[in-house]
């Protein structure tokens, strides 16, 4: 398959999986208000709230992956990954809003009480949104990994935020149902999760702030990059190797020593020999830029 047949092919995963993310997310919204309306629950009201926000995050994905699968041109001579990088990075503000504001909720409202008793239909809501969040998540992360996009994985990862936010709802009405004055439990368990959705928008965030940052690649992949070049045949020395992220991809330039005697034509085909071996071989490796230097011999060689 031409790199243009499956970069179109990716782009359709992608757009099937979000919109499936999306289709679920406004079904679970509408649930959830009319059980919480219906249980005089506000823990699952506001649960309903949460599934909303995660549409935002497959409008981000559906807009975006258009532009970030959009060949290299004039402007963007190395691609548009970078659009990816910043699409993750945003789904990571998002989550993190998302639990702030549920923290912050949950301790301004501690002291309430409710009006009326939670009745059991509350607790269909999120139940359902547990279980089909689950497997929403593991289908998105799946396709994610597939088509190896920062971004899609980061959505996955939006949709266990909603499976964790489920769980407090979940016992808080529950816990209400049997006894009102348990309700207190909601809060507790609502900024519990909340920490750990703050957490989890740190783990998205990282590493795309890193890649914006130009972060290189990790010591491990250096050093395979290096032993790669340097057993190609006629390479003398290797040295000044660069690395650069582009989504889950790498830029490579290095500089390969080869004999000064050889003519130019036998040192580009050492040079595209190099290149091949690392595409071929490398730690996902998209582009390879290789410097060719004289080996000049030293007496301590």
């Amino acid at each position: 398959m031409s790199h243009q047949n499956q970069n179109n092919n990716n782009i359709q995963k992608i757009r099937k999986i979000t919109w499936i993310g999306f289709a679920v997310n406004i079904s679970l919204a509408g649930v959830k208000f009319l059980v919480g309306w219906l249980g005089f629950s506000q823990a699952v009201i506001a649960d309903a709230v949460h599934s909303l926000s995660d549409m935002t995050t497959d409008f981000a994905v559906l807009f975006g992956v258009k532009f970030w699968s959009a060949p290299p041109d004039t402007n963007h001579p190395y691609g548009h990954k970078r659009l990816e990088t910043i699409i993750t990075v945003v789904i990571g503000l998002i989550l993190a809003g998302a639990a702030v504001a549920l923290g912050y909720h949950a301790l301004a409202t501690f002291h309430d009480r409710h009006i009326h008793r939670i009745t059991w239909i509350a607790v269909l809501g999120p139940a359902v949104s547990i279980l089909l969040k689950e497997l929403l998540y593991r289908w998105t992360h799946a396709t994610g990994r597939t088509v190896r996009s920062p971004a899609v994985i980061a959505n996955a990862l939006h949709h266990r935020s909603d499976v964790l936010s489920s769980i407090p709802a979940l016992i808080a009405a529950a816990a209400a149902s049997i006894n009102p004055e348990w309700s207190f439990v909601d809060h507790i368990g609502a900024f519990v999760i909340s920490l750990l959705i703050l957490k989890l928008s740190w783990d998205i965030m990282a590493p795309a702030l890193a890649e914006l940052a130009d972060q290189g690649a990790s010591e491990k992949d250096r050093e395979t990059i290096f032993k790669i070049a340097e057993h190609v045949e006629g390479v003398q020395e290797v040295h000044a190797i660069r690395t650069r992220s582009f989504g889950s991809y790498i830029h490579v330039d290095l500089h390969v020593l080869v004999a000064p005697e050889i003519s130019v034509r036998e040192g580009h085909s050492i040079s595209e020999h190099v290149k091949t071996e690392l595409m071929n071989q490398g730690p996902d490796i998209i582009d390879v830029v290789v410097h060719l230097e004289p080996y000049e011999k030293t007496e301590q060689s």
